[in-house]
């Protein structure tokens, strides 16, 4: 634990000045990197910092008991102990790896499910429970399709995925519906799509990946307009995709216009691929909508509120719905810190 709480000091400490360096300041993205960084090891730092003082308490408390016993020194050092095993635990949750989509920005599918009308309705509430759910946490939502049984938005703010990213999968309800005449209890689902947001794709186009021609420029029915080579041929080998330009009397000004459109190009293809993986990751979320496919339930006749995932119940229906979902986002972002610790640990032992 000492090597792992020396890493965090070094690592806190370096971060520190780096962001208060000109030159980091003076680069946007390098900045923003060292600013995301920094305010996840904050709390690491802290912890790390808590730790020393209470392995000097322990050690000053042993130290002092060699002379003679003292109920209050034993307490304590009793307490010390204790509060460094939770630390250390504290600091290794602290240190796993988050998710690279956490800090992005999101959008979110709700479509009702299994249930009919009751399906369509409850996606409504879903709809306005999220909505509510993401301005207590502070962030700005945006409506982007909004309907009978459909609606999608966009959150927006530092750290959105992280919270949202729970919520993904089918909502169960259990409740009368008001077109119910005789009071009985349907079941219906909703389910709730949550994708990172795609930011600008920066596309780098490797000169290696390039197959360059030059060629004389022709006229119509093949008549030679230049006595040059000023034609040029970009071929990216990689995508296969070709590109030919000769408007130019200038070599370098057709090359230069041939990588604009060739740019344009891969960058559509690179685009039109992080949709098809979004399309996946929504079609992996949302399951088919079945009564069986849950991550929560909701019952109104109990007040009831169960994440399936960890085993969680709250009868606290009226504020869940108003939006009071941190407990649950607490409890799952625990769990998957808990269960990434310890693929990180088995991944470390001896044979793997």
């Amino acid at each position: 634990m000492e090597a792992l709480v020396e890493q965090i000091e070094a690592r806190f400490a370096e971060l520190e000045t780096q962001i208060v360096d000109p030159a980091v300041i003076g680069d946007r993205q390098r900045y923003a990197e060292v600013g995301r960084e920094y305010r996840r090891m904050q709390g690491a730092n802290a912890l790390a910092t808590e730790w020393r003082r209470a392995v000097d308490d322990a050690a000053g408390a042993r130290e002092m008991l060699e002379e003679g016993e003292d109920p209050e020194l034993r307490e304590l050092l009793e307490t010390a102990r204790e509060r460094i095993g939770e630390l250390e635990e504290e600091i290794r949750v602290s240190m796993v790896d988050p998710d690279p989509n956490d800090d992005k920005d999101v959008i979110v599918e709700i479509q009702g499910g299994a249930g009919g009308e009751e399906a369509d309705l409850w996606a409504g509430d879903v709809y306005r429970m999220l909505t509510k759910y993401a301005e207590r946490r502070g962030f700005k939502t945006e409506p982007l399709q909004v309907s009978d049984g459909k609606y999608t938005f966009a959150v927006k703010g530092e750290g959105a995925f992280s919270v949202f990213k729970w919520e993904a999968g089918t909502h169960r309800v259990q409740r009368v519906p008001a077109t119910e005449t005789q009071g009985r209890i349907h079941t219906s689902t909703c389910t709730v799509a949550v994708l990172p947001e795609a930011e600008d794709v920066d596309i780098h186009i490797d000169q290696n990946d390039l197959q360059i021609d030059v060629y004389r420029s022709s006229g119509p029915g093949g008549q030679s307009v230049n006595t040059t080579d000023s034609a040029v041929r970009i071929t990216h080998k990689p995508s296969g995709v070709v590109v030919s330009m000769q408007d130019e009397k200038s070599q370098l000004q057709n090359r230069e216009k041939a990588l604009r459109v060739l740019r344009a190009r891969l960058y559509e293809h690179a685009v039109a691929e992080q949709r098809a993986e979004q399309a996946a990751a929504r079609s992996a979320q949302v399951g088919t909508g079945d009564r069986a496919e849950k991550i929560r339930t909701y019952n109104y006749g109990e007040g009831r509120v169960t994440d399936h995932r960890i085993k969680l119940t709250k009868y606290a229906l009226e504020g869940i719905l108003e939006g009071d979902l941190e407990e649950f986002t607490n409890g799952l972002q625990a769990d998957e810190k808990r269960r990434l610790l310890e693929l990180q640990a088995q991944s470390t032992q001896p044979g793997t």
